[in-house]
């Protein structure tokens, strides 16, 4: 198993980020996700909810779809997803199936209600089979929502 301590988790954060802000750009909702294999990005994804107007076009479903397709249960345990905001759990139910072996967002889902509004949906963490952490880089994924909402 790889040392997941030792990626760069600041620079995937920020990318996960960078297609946070480009998802808004094409305006579509802010969120975006990269999958990291051996500390390199091997798939990026942003959010596809209202350009494409597919419910499940968030970015960490879209990529836990790819991976299913593209990569071998033991490559996906080896893989790291970075994303903008803590899963929602539609999202971490696909994630808990292609069996990824570390999830790191960088806003929680507790702050996004206090973007949105409504009710905190079930943590990611109570989904998932592998270790989630987080808040990285929360100020930095905190202005796309502020900047959005």
């Amino acid at each position: 198993m790889p040392d997941f301590e030792a990626f760069d988790h600041e620079s995937h954060i920020h990318e996960a980020i960078a297609l946070a802000r480009e998802a808004v750009e094409r305006e579509d909702r802010p969120f975006g996700s990269v999958l990291v294999r051996d500390d390199e990005i091997v798939m990026r994804e942003s959010n596809h909810v209202l350009t494409e107007d597919d419910i499940r076009r968030h970015p960490e479903l879209h990529l836990a779809y790819r991976a299913m397709r593209e990569m071998d249960p033991e490559t996906r345990a080896e893989t790291v997803m970075y994303t903008s905001t803590e899963p929602c759990p539609m999202c971490s139910g696909g994630m808990r199936y292609a069996g990824f072996g570390r999830v790191v967002y960088s806003v929680s889902a507790e702050e996004v209600v206090e973007f949105t509004g409504g009710e905190p949906a079930t943590r990611a963490a109570e989904i998932l089979d592998c270790e989630v952490a987080g808040p990285v880089e929360n100020e930095a994924g905190r202005a796309v929502h502020e900047s959005f909402w």
